[in-house]
């Protein structure tokens, strides 16, 4: 070798104690001098004590290797006999074997972490078979890592660690048919089963609401059944309100038991109907009594109940038919005095209360369209006689001439209605007639005149207007604007109106 070459040399890092190259290079130079032997082989053995010792129990330690069947030390210990050179192990491949053996203990510190996994999930209770079948590859690759063939280890704990993967995997199936099963038990009233196995899928599962609820109904579970006989046997004897009660209680320990829910719902309704007879019981004999009234609130508190709802309605239609027709008979009475008087929008009241007793009886209904439509007259009548001046305008005029003629119109109109209209013709002659008006101004103002039209600047102007209300607007120039109301005929028409802008704007001035 060149000195050159000797340069190039890289350090290597490997265990001189797992180094058979060393080993055989020891025992070449001992075989040369016999006398020593004896005092290598017994360092050697010391050496391999000394790792047994303390070496060994740290690896174990830090992986928590699951070895059930150890390596005899013996079969550790190091040959003492000769090596031969040309067998011993270069450095390259020393660090081969530790590559291959860091390999090993990281596929094995995953395998620890699939195994603690599964511990937590108590996996011996769903796959025992499974799991012991994958630490049993564990094992034999425990024996390969002691034996210092890594590369087999590593085959090993790769299989027994994919093993445990593929447990981990069958979690979803094991958790639907654990509580598959723990239904069962719970619906055998099998309390222990059940909590059993909802604890079981509680681990798999600690969020999972069905499991959750499943574990406290089974921790009530033997309360429950012992509840149930009590309650069937009340319910035989007729106790309902018992029962019911009884069943209540197993609710308040368990919520979900549907059975449970049945049993208040149907004691519930036999109950109901038992109150029921005995209320409509009670009605009947209001009814014979001639207490009508008190046996209709009877018959509805029957119905209000919710059951059997067409006796007690029937009962109610009758008890009601006897009353209503007293009633309408009353009521007919006032409807005729109202419309005597010519008080419709009394009229129309009391058809309507009618009506609210019977909807479909005919005299009510065309009663009611008629004085309806004679109380609107009324009301559009009053509306124009109390505002006469609005006849100014040509449309109100127009309306309000129509509103004459349809009162006109009716025959055998009351003494009410002709003096109404005698009263509306009076006030719609009367809007026709033009009354002279005069505006004063300061000929500086623009005078105009709402409804009529713009009449300038002027010191006076005359003109005649139809009664009724009128606004003169004046504008100017720097000074505020004016509006000056005023009414013609009715006795309100002013002799003079005026009309200026007097009131001068002040100016600000601005920057």
């Amino acid at each position: 070798m060149s000195k050159n070459d000797a340069d190039n040399i890289e350090p290597v890092d490997f265990d001189l104690n797992e180094s058979t190259l060393f080993a055989s290079q020891t025992t070449t130079v001992i075989s040369n001098k016999p006398p020593l032997g004896i005092w290598i082989a017994l360092a050697a053995l010391f050496l391999v004590a000394l790792l047994v010792i303390f070496v060994l129990p740290s690896v174990v330690t830090e992986y928590e290797l699951p070895l059930e069947r150890r390596v005899d030390l013996t079969d550790l210990q190091p040959a003492v006999a000769p090596v031969n050179p040309a067998t011993a192990i270069s450095p390259f491949e020393e660090a081969q074997r530790s590559l291959q053996r860091k390999e090993a203990q990281d596929v094995l510190a995953a395998l620890l972490e699939r195994q603690g996994e599964l511990d937590a999930l108590e996996v011996e209770q769903w796959a025992q078979a499974d799991y012991e079948s994958a630490l049993e590859e564990a094992s034999i690759g425990d024996e390969y890592y002691l034996s210092q063939d890594f590369a087999l280890a590593t085959e090993s704990y790769t299989r027994g660690r994919d093993g445990l993967v593929d447990l981990l995997d069958t979690v979803s199936t094991v958790l639907t048919q654990t509580l598959i099963d723990a239904q069962r038990a719970l619906d055998e009233a099998d309390s222990t089963m059940a909590q059993d196995k909802f604890s079981l899928a509680l681990l798999f599962d600690p969020e999972n609401e069905v499991a959750q609820i499943g574990m406290e109904r089974s921790r009530a579970l033997d309360a429950v059944t012992a509840l149930f006989a009590s309650a069937d046997e009340l319910l035989e004897d007729g106790e309902l309100a018992a029962a019911r009660d009884a069943y209540q209680e197993i609710l308040n320990l368990d919520s979900y038991n549907d059975l449970a829910k049945q049993r208040v719902a149907d004691v519930g309704v036999q109950i109901a109907e038992n109150e029921f007879a005995s209320i409509m019981s009670s009605g009947y004999a209001l009814l014979s009594n001639g207490d009508a009234e008190q046996a209709i609130a009877t018959f509805q508190r029957a119905a209000n109940m919710g059951i059997n709802q067409e006796e007690a309605f029937a009962a109610i239609t009758q008890t009601e038919n006897e009353v209503a027709n007293v009633q309408i008979n009353a009521i007919r009475e006032l409807i005729g005095a109202a419309e005597s008087q010519e008080q419709w929008q009394a009229a129309v009241t009391e058809y309507d209360s009618v009506l609210s007793i019977d909807a479909n009886l005919l005299f009510a209904i065309n009663g009611r369209d008629y004085a309806g439509k004679r109380a609107q007259l009324d009301q559009l009548l009053v509306d124009a006689i109390n505002n006469p001046e609005r006849f100014a305008e040509d449309a109100v005029y127009q309306q309000t001439l129509d509103v004459y003629y349809t009162g006109r119109s009716i025959e055998e109109p009351g003494p009410k209605l002709v003096g109404q209209l005698d009263q509306l013709q009076a006030f719609l002659e009367s809007s026709q007639v033009l009354i002279d008006i005069r505006l004063e101004s300061d000929n500086l103002t623009d005078v105009t005149l709402l409804r009529v039209g713009n009449l300038g600047a002027f010191e006076q102007h005359a003109l005649s207007l139809k009664p009724g209300r009128y606004v003169a607007v004046g504008r100017r120039g720097g000074y505020r604007e004016v509006r000056e109301e005023f009414t013609v005929g009715f006795g309100l028409t002013p002799a003079s109106v005026v009309v200026r802008c007097e009131e001068r704007i002040a100016v600000t001035s601005r920057r």
